[in-house]
């Protein structure tokens, strides 16, 4: 059972992020002096009394704008309305109650949703001030005085949260792949949510860094269920002017860090490039499934060799990832993009592939026969044996009788034992770590 949904909204600047924020206990959602800082919605889960729901974080409304991003932003609002089952009306009572105040609240009275007002920055204790009761003038009941910042008032406004929510009889279900979309700006991260989803789930634009949050979309196919999260593009440090885009690549790599599998999109019309590594080595050094996806295929002039000479530059270019998958997709047409789910169920079982000691030693002994270990002045190096401590990635301590004699090379050579056993691990990278034991060497 999906857990229940309760979206923030307001106008812009009114200190909704930062009451998102204050009520899941971390910044999650990017938080600036600046309207308009939060353009897609943020899911996470928050906790009161006891009971979860996932707590969605909106862009501003402003009902008249024509502006495309902020019209764009409108509409991402209104889908979370769409979705909630409660939400949270934010007004704040410095700028008192507005004419876009009106238009939300008459917007959101539409939608026949239970709504909580929320009068913040009342950050002041004891007496409400006189202009909170200018706030009763929008319709939707008695407001909750709080204050974002100083977390005053916020219990209360959760209180009134739940008793709009039915008590959940049954758990929400965690059998979930989490999937990061990463890679630099503009290569169709969003396109590529949006053709999976079926709907307009994450702002889509020419203009290079739409996606400043990283969003969540819940999808659930014949292939199973996952969360994909939409990331703003990762930029070289050099060329990140805003604090807004600071802390926008630290969310995406954030997201990397709580994903399982990164779906890594490099753009085929502009081929492979520095910035396209370091996305992709971060994915991998982080030990995630990993697969890369070439987007905008349809675009590429091609003929019968393209496809496989483009691939060969990518295996040169990620030499690093060797067992990386490829797909070639368009999703703009929707070409192969099913071919996604695939790969990360496959990337996804290998990351968490877990080999027994016992095996893992009959591959040990089967490999070192077949080649033996290095020596170096007469000494000879000796693989004691070895075990799997942990997965997500799979990682192996080998016991040695010399770490300087466990060259890079055997490694190599013992990992690509190991994929070739399990039919390559395609998706996930390996972690060797190695131990010296005192050993008698004979």
């Amino acid at each position: 059972m999906s857990l229940p949904v309760v979206a923030v909204v307001g106008r812009p600047n009114v200190g909704k992020s930062t009451l998102f924020n204050k009520l899941i206990g971390k910044r999650l959602s990017i938080v600036e002096d600046t309207p308009g800082v939060t353009r897609d919605r943020i899911y996470a889960k928050c906790e009161w009394l006891g009971r979860e729901f996932m707590l969605v974080d909106t862009g501003g409304i402003e009902p008249m704008s024509n502006d495309t991003i902020l019209v764009q932003m409108r509409r991402q609002a209104e889908i979370a309305i769409d979705k909630a089952q409660v939400i949270i009306l934010v007004t704040d009572i410095r700028s008192g109650v507005t004419a876009n105040d009106y238009e939300v609240a008459s917007m959101l009275q539409k939608s026949g949703k239970p709504i909580v007002l929320a009068v913040n920055k009342c950050d002041r204790l004891g007496a409400p001030e006189p202009e909170f009761y200018e706030f009763y003038n929008l319709g939707l009941g008695d407001p909750v005085e709080i204050s974002s910042v100083h977390g005053y008032g916020t219990g209360d406004l959760l209180d009134k949260v739940l008793e709009n929510i039915p008590v959940q009889t049954e758990e929400a279900d965690e059998d979930i792949i989490r999937v990061a979309v990463i890679g630099k700006p503009n290569v169709g991260k969003s396109s590529i949510i949006n053709c999976i989803a079926g709907e307009e789930r994450a702002i889509v634009s020419d203009i290079a860094g739409t996606t400043r949050d990283a969003t969540d979309t819940i999808i659930e196919n014949e292939w199973g269920k996952y969360v994909f999260v939409d990331t703003a593009g990762i930029r070289k440090k050099s060329k990140i002017y805003e604090n807004i885009e600071h802390y926008s690549v630290l969310r995406s790599y954030m997201a990397v860090d709580d994903a399982d599998v990164a779906v890594i999109v490099i753009d085929a019309t502009v081929g492979f490039t520095e910035q396209d590594s370091k996305v992709a080595g971060y994915a991998h050094e982080q030990g995630k499934g990993c697969i890369v996806a070439i987007n905008k295929w349809d675009a590429v002039e091609k003929d019968t060799n393209t496809m496989n000479e483009f691939t060969k530059k990518l295996k040169e270019n990620l030499g690093f990832m060797e067992y990386v998958p490829f797909v070639f997709i368009s999703a703009k047409t929707g070409q192969r993009v099913g071919k996604l789910f695939e790969l990360i169920n496959l990337a996804h079982m290998n990351n968490s592939l877990r080999i027994s000691t016992g095996k893992l030693n009959e591959i040990l002994a089967y490999a070192t026969n077949r080649v033996q270990p290095p020596s170096d002045k007469g000494k000879r190096l000796k693989i004691y044996y070895m075990t799997q401590p942990s997965t997500n990635p799979p990682s192996f301590v080998a016991f040695v009788n010399s770490i300087e004699l466990f060259h890079f090379s055997y490694r190599r050579y013992l990992e690509n034992q190991i994929r070739e056993y399990y039919g390559g691990l395609e998706g996930t990278p390996i972690r060797f770590i190695v131990r010296e034991r005192d050993n008698q060497d004979t």
